[in-house]
C-alpha cells in the first residue's frame, strides 16, 4: 500500500517536495527530481551556482547585447576585422601560463555526450583526451544534463560502470584512460528548469557550477595532477566573453581554495569575429589557458550568419567548404601561430566520419579522407585533433606520432612566423565552388532528420556515414535561409535553376518522402520528423535569421515536473 505525506501527497512525492523546498533563498528547481538527481542538486552545489548567476548575469547580458549590436553593423555592411584598440595586446610580447603536464600531450582527442557508456568507452579509446559534452553534441533536457552531471561524478570518482543489458555486458574503465576535458553550454542558452531570482539561470554556469562543485578535489586527485578541472569553452565572439568566463574560473578557484590558474581551458574557435579576437581571447585568459580549437562546421555556419545581409557572399555546397578554402586555410594557420607564440596548444578540426562496417570499399574511401585531414593538420602544427568515433582514433594516432615523434606537441618546434602576413582579407575571403540542388536536398534532409532526433533526446546523431552534432545541422539550415533569402542561383547543375519558395516546398516534400524510405513507415511515424520538418522549414524561410537553430528547438524539450507545478 502507498503511503501518504502530511501534505497529502504519495510519500515519495512528499520527499521530493521537501529536497525541493532545501534549496538556496531565490532558487526553484522545475525538473525532475529522484535520488540520483539528489547527489548532484545539493543546497551547497545550487547556491554555488546562484552566486555565480548573481555575480555574472549583469556582464553576460551585456555581452549579448553587444553580439547583438555587432550584427546590426554586419547586416548594414560592415565587415568584421583586427580591432585598432588592441593592438597592443596583439604585438605584445606575453605568453599564457605553462601548460601543466597532465595535458601537454593532446594529440588525438575524442568527442561526445555526457551518456554513461559514452563516457567509458570515450575514456577508454586509447584517446588522449575525452571532451565530454553539454553542448553542440548533447539536446539539452533536464533528464540529458543532470544524468549527464551524476555520469561525470562517476567517472571523476573512477567507480561509473553501464550494464548493457541488450548485450548482457557490463562496461567499466580501464586503468589508463583520457583525460577529461567538459564542454558546457554557450553563453546564449537559458537552463529553463532551475529559476534564479525568478529568471533562467545561465545553462553554462549550471553545466560548469554542478560539475565544479562536484568534482575539483577528486579530479585533481585522479586526473589533473594537481591542476584541474579542464574544459572547452564554445561560441565565443568576443574576448569581453573570455573575460567573464576568466572571472568565474577565479571566483571557482577562491571558493574551493585551489591556486590560482589551477582551472585550464581551450576556447574553441567557431565564430568568424572570433578569429580577430584570437590574441585577445588568450590574453583574458592567460592564467587558465590551454589554447584554442579549430572549430570548423561552426566557423562555416558563423561565417554565414555574420554574412547574412551581405548577398554577394553565398557559400557553394557544403561539402565544397574545406580546409582547402582559402579562407578556411588561413584561420587554421592564424591559429596555430597565435598559439605557438603565446606557449599553449593549437587543436585541429573534428573528423565527423563513422565506420562503415557493411562496405569495406566505402570504408577504406573515408578513412583515406581523415588520414589526408589529419596530415595536413600535422604538417601544419597542430598539437593534436578530434575525432568523432573511436574507430578513427588508431589512425589519427599513427599519422600524429609518425610527424610529431616522441614530442608531446608542437608548441616550441612550430612557430608558423610565415602566417603573420595573414590579413584581414584572407580570412574573409568569398569560398570557391557551386551551388547544386543536391547540394539543397542534402541540407533538406540532413537537417530534419538532425532535429527529429534533437527533439527526442539525441544531439549526436550519425547520418550518411557522419556523425552529425548542431553545428552541422546549423550549416544546412543558414545555407538554405541564404539561398531562400537572394534566391540564390543553382549554377553547378548547368540548368539556371534558382532556389525559390515553390522550389524549397518540393524539395521538402520529396526530401520527407525519401526519409520516410529510409528510416522505414513505422519508426517515421512514431519519431518527431513531421514537428521537426515544420521547424525547421520555418526557419529556413524566416524573413530574419534566427541566431540558433536550438533555441527556438529548446523551448520543445522544457518539461516542468509535474505539470502545472514550480516547486515539484
Amino acid at each position: 500500500m502507498m503511503g501518504f505525506g502530511s501534505n497529502g501527497y504519495p510519500a515519495t512525492i512528499a520527499k521530493n517536495m521537501n529536497a525541493y523546498n532545501d534549496v538556496p533563498e531565490g532558487v526553484e528547481i522545475r525538473g525532475r527530481y529522484g535520488e540520483e538527481f539528489a547527489r548532484i542538486l545539493t543546497k551547497d552545489a545550487l547556491q554555488f551556482v546562484a552566486d555565480l548567476q548573481r555575480e555574472f548575469r549583469n556582464h553576460i547580458k551585456y555581452a549579448m547585447e553587444y553580439r547583438k549590436e555587432a550584427k546590426r553593423r554586419y547586416n548594414e555592411g560592415a565587415l568584421p576585422g583586427f580591432d585598432p584598440a588592441t593592438r597592443y595586446i596583439r604585438e605584445g610580447e606575453w605568453t599564457c601560463a605553462p601548460v601543466p603536464q597532465a595535458v601537454a600531450d593532446r594529440r588525438v582527442e575524442i568527442t561526445g555526450p555526457v551518456e554513461r557508456k559514452m563516457i567509458i568507452n570515450a575514456l577508454n579509446s586509447g584517446a588522449k583526451v575525452f571532451m565530454a559534452d553539454f553542448e553542440d553534441a548533447l539536446s539539452p533536457s533536464w533528464e540529458n544534463l543532470i544524468s549527464g552531471q551524476v555520469n561525470l561524478k562517476d567517472a571523476v570518482d573512477g567507480t561509473i560502470s553501464f550494464h548493457d543489458k541488450a548485450r548482457n555486458r557490463v562496461y567499466k574503465l580501464n586503468d589508463r584512460t583520457a583525460k577529461l576535458f567538459v564542454r558546457p553550454r554557450g553563453w546564449h542558452l537559458p537552463e529553463a528548469h532551475i529559476l534564479i531570482d525568478g529568471e533562467p539561470a545561465t545553462g553554462c554556469l549550471v553545466d560548469f557550477g554542478l560539475y565544479f562543485y562536484h568534482n575539483y578535489a577528486a579530479f585533481r586527485r585522479n586526473q589533473g595532477e594537481g591542476f584541474g578541472p579542464f574544459f572547452y569553452l564554445p561560441k565565443m565572439e568576443h574576448s569581453r566573453e573570455a573575460k567573464i568566463w576568466n572571472s568565474v574560473f577565479e571566483r571557482a578557484e577562491m571558493m574551493a581554495g585551489i591556486e590560482r590558474g589551477s582551472i585550464r581551458a581551450t576556447v574553441l574557435i567557431e565564430t568568424l569575429p572570433a578569429v580577430f579576437q584570437m590574441d585577445e581571447i588568450l590574453y583574458e585568459l592567460r592564467d587558465h589557458s590551454v589554447g584554442l580549437n579549430c572549430g570548423r562546421w561552426d566557423y562555416i555556419f558563423s561565417y554565414v550568419k555574420t554574412f547574412q545581409g551581405h548577398p554577394n557572399r553565398l557559400l557553394p555546397d557544403r561539402v565544397q567548404v574545406g580546409m582547402a578554402q582559402h579562407f578556411m586555410k588561413s584561420y587554421s594557420d592564424l591559429l596555430i601561430r597565435t598559439c605557438h607564440r603565446r606557449g599553449v596548444h593549437a587543436m585541429g578540426g573534428m573528423a565527423a566520419q563513422i565506420p562503415i562496417r557493411d562496405d569495406p570499399a566505402a570504408n577504406e574511401a573515408a578513412l583515406d579522407l581523415v588520414r589526408k585531414d589529419k596530415l595536413r593538420e600535422v604538417r601544419a602544427g597542430h598539437d593534436g585533433t578530434w575525432a568523432a568515433h573511436p574507430g578513427l582514433i588508431p589512425a589519427c594516432m599513427e599519422l600524429f606520432n609518425n610527424n610529431m615523434g616522441n614530442a608531446p606537441n608542437q608548441i616550441q618546434t612550430m612557430k608558423r612566423e610565415d602566417a603573420v602576413n595573414i590579413t584581414e582579407e584572407d580570412l574573409l575571403q568569398r569560398p570557391r565552388g557551386v551551388r547544386t540542388l543536391e547540394g539543397l536536398r542534402l541540407n533538406t534532409r540532413v537537417g530534419i532528420q538532425y532535429l527529429a532526433a534533437w527533439l527526442t533526446g539525441s544531439g549526436s546523431v550519425p547520418l550518411y556515414n557522419l556523425m552529425e552534432d548542431a553545428a552541422t545541422a546549423e550549416i544546412s539550415r543558414v545555407q538554405n535561409w541564404q539561398w531562400l533569402k537572394y534566391e540564390a542561383e543553382l549554377d553547378g547543375d548547368g540548368l539556371g535553376v534558382k532556389v525559390s519558395r515553390d522550389l524549397f516546398g518540393r524539395i521538402v516534400e520529396e526530401e520527407m518522402a525519401r526519409i520516410e524510405r529510409e528510416v522505414g513507415k513505422e519508426k517515421f511515424r512514431k519519431g518527431t520528423y513531421k514537428e521537426a520538418c515544420k521547424m525547421f522549414t520555418r526557419q529556413c524561410k524566416a524573413a530574419t535569421l534566427d541566431d540558433f537553430l536550438t533555441l527556438d528547438a529548446y523551448n520543445h524539450i522544457v518539461r516542468h515536473h509535474p505539470k502545472g507545478s514550480s516547486r515539484l
